[in-house]
């Protein structure tokens, strides 16, 4: 086992503290935390091939050309774009959900990019089902 040093803000080793048992052990509950957020990112890895997902995130639109890069990254992947939903959470902050569809690794690079714009929070990306189930013909594949 290896001995790491973290430097966490109060307000976060507190949520730390609120997820273990009470007079817990900390290491034991910050490894229990990694291990499920591992397993979390591993299960929503899109597929190599075809899927269809959505990406949610909050940004802060007063952020100096921050909603221009994102409308322009979305207009440059329009083949992946399916519908975007826009909601004002107040003055500066948005909230939008982007339904993407297409090959996952595609998805995949798309959405670390849009997640990891400077002024974008709190992004998630949710494979939601796999492409080409079935193709309306009665025909498998």
């Amino acid at each position: 086992m290896q001995r790491i040093t973290i430097t966490l803000d109060d307000d976060l080793l507190q949520a730390v503290d609120a997820h273990g048992p009470p007079g817990g052990n900390r290491s034991e509950t910050i490894r229990d935390l990694i291990r499920a957020g591992l397993r979390q990112a591993e299960a929503q890895r899109p597929p190599e091939g075809p899927c269809a997902a959505a990406i949610a995130y909050v940004y802060d639109h007063h952020r100096r050309d921050l909603p221009e890069r994102l409308t322009k990254a979305f207009h440059d992947h329009h083949d992946l774009s399916v519908a975007t939903l826009h909601v004002h959470l107040d003055h500066h902050n948005c909230l939008e959900v982007a339904v993407l569809k297409g090959q996952g690794a595609e998805i995949r690079r798309f959405a670390e990019a849009v997640t990891g714009e400077r002024g974008v929070r709190h992004g998630s990306l949710l494979v939601v089902a796999p492409e080409g189930g079935h193709n309306h013909h009665g025909e498998e594949g």
